[in-house]
């Protein structure tokens, strides 16, 4: 019994896809993040001389107040002009971040909409699950990850940050519009750097995120056993319900051989019941087939009725194979079947005059 309940068996693709509906999902923060940098950088490089004018011109509207009354009309103003202001200096910014943030979810793990994370749950709530929580081995993980990733972020950057300290006394000498250009050069440099040390972290944590969570849906042999029979139903269930269906098909064929003009056989393992009446049937119909046993059995009932036994090997065998009851024969039999209905009329015929 511990070793089936050892999960040792990959998720299958139900456990996945139920795991999706909980909005349980392999989503790595770090990737966000990264995408998220990586937008925003050339984002606030290029909009950010935008965002300054309209600061700008928000400013100098601001100054524009100074010596006048405070009314209700005014205020409603000051509010429009700020929102208008503030909206065109911020959300050209945000909006890309917003939809980078978007993009980097979706391309984990695809679109996944779900309530489920919504409906209140009272472990979630419960203080021993909350502790259990607090002290677990991915909470210790996720800290010593933090830890690693600002210790790392801020030697890199103190490190290069003393390199332009050293470049200070140099650019003292710049006139004002070179020490911005000089400011600038050197922000989006740190900023490069500082993505690709995120980048490196970020594939990391996705890949380890991915294994977590897989190895965390991982089953038991008797787990994938039991979703196989909730998906498929019980194989006793189905072999027991395939035998009834069976039982009521072979009843319902036997009760159709007395209607048939001839039978068809091979002559020991294969038997066929063709009927055929001009005046009703489009073509000749096979109304019951069969091999061994199941042969015998129609051939019996044949005899009892004194329907026409004819011997025609390969004809039985095609028909048995080609034709299934209650389907008419198929153009390339025609000949054939035409041949042992002939026959059939003259013996009959021949019975009728003697």
């Amino acid at each position: 019994m511990a070793e089936e309940a050892e999960k040792t068996e990959e998720p299958t693709a139900k456990r996945i896809e139920d795991a999706r509906k909980d909005g349980n999902v392999p989503k790595s923060m770090d990737v966000v993040a990264w995408v998220s940098m990586l937008v925003a950088i050339p984002t606030i490089i290029f909009l950010f001389g935008f965002a300054a004018e309209n600061v700008q011109k928000l400013y100098v509207y601001y100054m524009s107040l100074f010596g006048r009354s405070l009314t209700r009309e005014m205020a409603l103003e000051i509010a429009i002009v700020t929102m208008k202001y503030v909206g065109l200096a911020v959300l050209p910014i945000i909006l890309p971040i917003m939809l980078a943030g978007i993009i980097g979810n979706v391309a984990q793990f695809g679109f996944n909409i779900t309530s489920k994370p919504l409906i209140p749950d009272i472990n979630k709530i419960n203080p021993i699950s909350g502790l259990k929580n607090l002290i677990s081995m991915q909470k210790i993980v996720e800290g010593l990850k933090m830890t690693l990733k600002s210790l790392t972020a801020f030697g890199i950057g103190y490190y290069y940050f003393l390199g332009y300290i050293k470049e200070l006394p140099t650019v003292s000498l710049f006139s004002l519009g070179d020490q911005i250009a000089w400011l600038v050069q050197k922000a989006i440099q740190i900023a490069l750097i500082m993505l690709g040390v995120f980048f490196v972290f970020a594939a990391i944590d996705l890949f380890w995120t991915r294994y977590q969570y897989f190895k965390n849906l991982r089953m038991s042999k008797q787990e994938v056993k039991d979703e196989f029979k909730n998906m498929e139903g019980n194989p006793e269930i189905k072999s027991k319900i395939r035998s009834l269906q069976f039982q009521m098909f072979k009843k319902r064929m036997m009760s159709a051989v007395p209607s048939a003009s001839v039978v068809v056989t091979n002559p020991t393992h294969y038997a066929v019941a063709l009927k055929y009446k001009p005046e009703e049937d489009r073509a000749p119909k096979v109304v019951a087939s069969g091999v061994d046993n199941l042969a015998l059995k129609i051939k019996e009932i044949a005899l009892e009725h004194n329907i026409p036994i004819v011997e025609n090997p390969p004809l039985a065998r095609e028909l048995y194979a080609k034709v299934k009851p209650e389907e008419h024969i198929p153009d390339t039999l025609y000949q054939a079947v035409a041949e042992v209905l002939v026959y059939v009329m003259k013996l009959n015929s021949k019975k009728g005059l003697s």
